[in-house]
C-alpha cells in the first residue's frame, strides 16, 4: 500500500489506533521523505473544509505561517508580518490555530485584536475579496484531526504532524514564507512545497532554533520558484539591520502580544520589535512577487508602517470580521 492509500485511510478512520501508532511511529523512525509529507499534506486538504476561491485568487494567495515547536516565546511575528502585508495589497490566506507551545497563539492574537475569527467558509472568501485577510481556524477545517490527534497525543515524540499543519491551508494558497523548527526539515519541506505546485516559497529555520527569520543569528532558507530549489543564509546585518538578542523580541499572553503587534504598527515599539517584522515581511514580499528584491521588499514594508497604513488597515479587518459575522 502507498503512503498515500494509507493517509486516506488514516483521514477516513479506517485503522485501528495500533495500526495508526505504528504507521506514524515507522515513518519518524525511517525519516519522513518530501514524498511522504506532500502526500499526508495533500490528503490533509482534500480533507479539510476548504475556501472555494476563485482560480485568480488562489493564485494571489500568500501564507505566513510556522510549525511552531520553537519555544522562542517570541511575539506574534508571522501573524503581525500577515497583517502588514494585508495593507500593502497582499492577498493573506493566514492558516492557524490557538496557542499549543506557546503563550499565544495566532488565533489568540487576532482575536485580541478584535477581530472575529468565526466566520463561514463564504464570508471568509469575502473577507479575503474585501481586505485581502482572513484567517482560517484550524479547529474549524479539520474535522478529520478529531480522531487523529489522541493518536498524535499518545506517541510520545514528534510525528509527521508536526510538519503538516503549515502545509495544509484549506485556501491552497500557492505562495509561502513557511518556518519549520529545525533546519534539519528545511529540505524535504521544500521539497513537499515543490512536489505541492508552489508558485514561490521560502522555507527558513534560524541557526539559533527559531521557525521565523531571526534577527538574532544568521537564518538558513530553501527557495522554490518555478521548480527548483536553491539554498541559501540570512543575515540581517546584509540588510542594515542590527542583531538583537532573542529576548528582544520576548512576547507574552495575547493582550501583551497585541499591544506590541499595535506598538509596530503605530510606531513606538522598540527597533528590535519592528525591525524582526521588516526582515521576514522583506522576504514575505518577495515570495508574494511584489518585490523584485530583499532590499526592495525591506523598504516597502518600512514605508508603510512609516505611513500609518497599517494601524488603518488593521481597523478595516477588524471592521469587516464583525461586519461580516453578524
Amino acid at each position: 500500500m502507498s503512503s498515500r492509500e494509507t493517509f486516506e485511510n488514516l483521514f477516513n478512520n479506517k485503522m485501528s489506533i495500533d495500526e495508526a501508532r505504528e504507521f506514524l511511529i515507522d515513518l519518524y523512525t525511517k525519516g519522513e521523505s518530501a514524498t511522504d509529507i506532500a502526500d499526508a499534506a495533500s490528503v490533509m486538504r482534500e480533507h479539510s473544509i476548504k475556501l472555494d476561491l476563485s482560480t485568480e485568487l488562489r493564485d494571489s494567495a500568500i501564507d505566513v505561517v510556522g510549525t511552531g515547536g520553537d519555544k522562542s516565546g517570541s511575539f506574534n511575528i508571522s501573524s503581525t508580518v500577515s497583517l502588514l502585508l494585508s495593507s500593502m495589497g497582499c492577498v493573506v490566506a493566514k492558516h492557524g490555530n490557538r496557542s499549543i507551545t506557546s503563550n499565544s497563539g495566532s488565533a489568540d492574537l487576532l482575536e485580541e485584536l478584535g477581530i472575529n475569527l468565526n466566520l463561514s467558509t463564504q464570508k471568509q472568501v469575502e473577507m479575503l475579496e474585501g481586505v485581502g485577510f482572513t484567517f482560517i481556524f484550524a479547529m474549524n477545517h479539520h474535522p478529520a484531526m478529531k480522531h487523529i490527534m489522541p493518536i498524535r497525543k499518545s506517541i510520545p515524540h514528534r510525528t509527521i504532524f508536526n510538519l503538516l499543519g503549515p502545509l495544509t491551508n484549506p485556501a491552497g494558497a500557492r505562495k509561502y514564507l513557511l518556518g519549520v523548527f529545525s533546519p534539519e526539515f528545511i529540505q524535504v519541506v521544500a521539497e513537499a512545497l515543490r512536489e505541492l505546485d508552489v508558485i514561490r516559497a521560502y522555507v527558513v529555520s534560524s541557526d539559533d532554533g527559531m521557525d521565523e527569520i531571526s534577527l538574532a543569528t544568521t537564518t538558513q532558507y530553501a527557495f522554490i520558484e518555478n521548480g527548483s530549489i536553491s539554498r541559501g543564509v540570512i543575515d540581517p546585518r546584509e540588510y542594515g539591520l542590527s542583531l538583537a538578542p532573542k529576548e528582544a523580541i520576548v512576547g507574552g499572553d495575547a493582550k501583551e502580544n497585541a499591544d506590541i503587534t499595535r506598538a509596530i504598527f503605530d510606531g513606538s515599539s522598540t527597533d528590535a520589535q519592528r525591525d524582526i517584522v521588516l526582515l521576514n515581511a522583506a522576504f514575505a514580499l518577495h515570495a508574494d512577487g511584489k518585490a523584485s528584491s530583499i532590499k526592495e521588499g525591506l523598504s516597502m514594508a518600512r514605508e508603510a508602517i512609516d505611513s500609518g497604513i497599517c494601524t488603518k488597515h488593521l481597523d478595516r479587518i477588524v471592521q469587516s470580521s464583525n461586519s461580516l459575522g453578524e
